[in-house]
């Protein structure tokens, strides 16, 4: 379906701190540069027809105060939304409340740059799987949106939970895992206890595909 070790080469994965009013929470970014216009990328990022083709339909009051449901996934508020820069949005799932924020903005090295930051609670489930338990989905995300982006056409979702299920899939489900596990000690974790989160989170994925 994809060149696996491209596409895990492609993709920046950067772990911050932030403290809430709630406590401690972590920052994960997850980056791409695409071969296409500022507009286009926004437009594939925000029109519910596109984000269908490439990621999972979505209904809802799509503005500023409305709520988004992500189908089978996700729901939220949208608190910001500044055309063709940046939106911002709740993402609550399984009764936790998260953050998401998208930004696209014009490469200087040409193309240009999808960011996404999630903001979560460090809680018991974040200590036992670390940041891959959110960043392999955003990773599997961005190969719906490389391949959309290149063909223009919709991903098939029952051919891409097949391949993840391959071994190719789980290879590069796998790599996800261990590049987080990386961005995990790079931004100050015990390596001994990353490599571990990073394991269970591997196992988690590829025994559910």
């Amino acid at each position: 379906m994809i060149d696996v070790t491209h596409q895990i080469n492609a993709v920046r994965r950067q772990l911050g701190t932030r403290v809430l009013e709630a406590g401690e929470a972590r920052v994960l970014t997850i980056s791409q540069t695409y071969d296409t216009t500022v507009d286009d990328l926004w437009n594939a990022c925000t029109d519910p027809e596109r984000i269908a083709r490439w990621f999972l339909p979505v209904s809802g009051d799509l503005r500023v105060g409305g709520r988004y449901q992500l189908e089978g996934n996700a729901g939220g508020v949208i608190e910001r939304c500044d055309p063709p820069k940046s939106y911002a949005a709740t993402w609550e799932y399984g009764g936790m409340v998260s953050w998401i924020e998208v930004t696209v903005t014009a490469d200087p090295e040409g193309g240009t740059r999808f960011d996404l930051e999630h903001t979560a609670h460090v809680d018991e489930h974040w200590t036992e799987y670390g940041p891959g338990a959110v960043g392999i989905g955003w990773d599997m995300g961005l190969i719906g949106l490389t391949l959309h982006l290149a063909s223009k056409q919709a991903v098939d979702p029952a051919e891409a939970a097949a391949w993840f299920a391959t071994e190719e899939g789980k290879r590069f489900i796998t790599l996800s895992s261990e590049r987080w596990g990386d961005a995990d000690i790079a931004a100050g974790a015990d390596e001994a206890v990353a490599r571990a989160a990073a394991e269970r989170t591997t196992a988690a994925y590829t025994a559910a595909s």
